[in-house]
């Protein structure tokens, strides 16, 4: 069991994006000093964090900057290298550990990891070569072929429907290693947060429903409305086993499909704090931030309690652009957030990011309601607004 790390001392991350920037908050809201690694000047973590380390993840005077400050150190992207959590890890509490988050960095070791803790996913097939992109079973296509590594937000993924179109996806990937998943038919997708301590202890948020545009996360509903009481309970029954099974230390996501037979199917998951996640800011007692700050920390767990039905809509840069077909110019202007906030149960996050990009997270929004009815009403009426695609 981790020795309890009482507010006062200081918390590390590595990263400092909007994920890191909302763990900053939550850890200073309990009364922690915070420290984040990222070598953007401008991370959205970095401005808000009592202290900055402008260094890369693999920087070794960074690293010892941040071991020195800190008490206890995180993660806000999965991406960090391994190595580098490793070596954290041989000195300060590290949540997640480099295991955990080595396997969740390539989509074949976490397909195998799956298969070990009886949690179903879509059939595949490993491509690492030509002679394995020629040995692919037929029954794969159509197919969606994806790199084992550093995709994320649908980059690095391709849809293919016959041998042609995959081999020349491959050579398009760069001939990197893939995995070719069965493309299935989905009925919706729902996701799973769980925290776990260091002495074993589980909680859980309730499933999350999510419609994603572009491979870009779009809405996320809560109560998840399409989902019976039996899947939610095998879906948070499944992401626990693999919790465990990994000795995992911190918030954990595992991403769903549901198909149309009613079958589940796990599809990926997030060593950290989730983009589905975030309205437990607004909508939960505990937030998922205020768990990573307590697994990390060795404070008691408490099971999260939902409060209010939410809905939570994300916010990419292409809202600060006006549709090519408007006429008007296609530099950036602002979007009109004076009408979004005159609604009720409105609920704006914007992460401090100075451009805007079309497909770059600039922020996300939760609507909070008495009902699930009325809290999708209201963010429909924030859909037009923003003029945002209905859901």
């Amino acid at each position: 069991m981790t020795a309890f790390i009482a507010p006062g001392a200081t918390l590390g991350v590595m990263g400092g994006g909007q994920l890191g920037r909302m763990f900053v908050h939550a850890a200073q809201q309990m009364g922690y000093f915070t420290v984040v690694l990222d070598a953007d000047p401008a991370s959205p973590a970095g401005l808000v964090a009592h202290h900055h380390i402008k260094a890369d993840y693999l920087d070794e005077q960074g690293l010892a900057q941040l071991m020195q400050r800190s008490a206890a150190i995180t993660t806000e992207f999965e991406n960090v290298p391994a190595a580098a959590l490793m070596t954290l890890g041989a000195h300060r509490p590290m949540s997640p550990g480099a295991e955990a988050v080595a396997v969740c960095q390539d989509r074949a070791d976490e397909k195998r990891h799956f298969a070990r803790c009886d949690v179903a996913c879509a059939p595949h097939a490993v491509i690492d070569n030509a002679a394995q992109l020629e040995a692919v079973p037929g029954h794969l296509l159509p197919g969606i072929l994806k790199t084992t590594r550093l995709g994320y937000d649908g980059k690095g993924q391709v849809r293919v429907a016959t041998r042609a179109d995959l081999a020349a996806a491959w050579a398009a990937l760069g001939g990197v290693s893939t995995v070719l998943e069965q493309q299935l038919q989905l009925a919706f997708e729902v996701s799973v947060i769980v925290a776990r301590s260091a002495d074993g202890q589980l909680v859980h948020f309730p499933l999350q429903q999510n419609l994603h545009r572009d491979g870009i996360l779009a809405v996320t509903q809560v109560p998840a409305p399409d989902l019976t009481l039996a899947l939610q309970q095998r879906a948070i029954d499944a992401a626990e086993r693999v919790a465990e099974s990994l000795g995992y230390v911190g918030v954990l996501c595992v991403e769903f499909f549901v198909l149309q037979d009613g079958s589940l199917v796990a599809n990926e998951m997030a060593p950290r704090p989730h983009n589905s996640g975030h309205y437990t800011v607004d909508a939960c007692d505990l937030s998922q931030f205020d768990l990573q700050v307590r697994t990390m920390t060795g404070a008691p767990l408490v099971a999260p309690r939902l409060h209010s039905p939410a809905v939570m809509l994300n916010l990419l840069g292409d809202l600060w652009f006006a549709p090519a077909s408007s006429g008007q110019s296609t530099s950036a202007r602002e979007p009109d957030w004076a009408r979004v906030l005159a609604l009720p149960g409105v609920h704006l996050h914007l992460y401090g990011k100075a451009t805007p990009r079309r497909a770059r997270k600039m922020g996300h929004l939760t609507v909070t309601a008495a009902s699930a009815a009325e809290a999708r009403s209201v963010a429909l009426q924030v859909a037009t607004v923003l003029g945002l695609s209905a859901f």
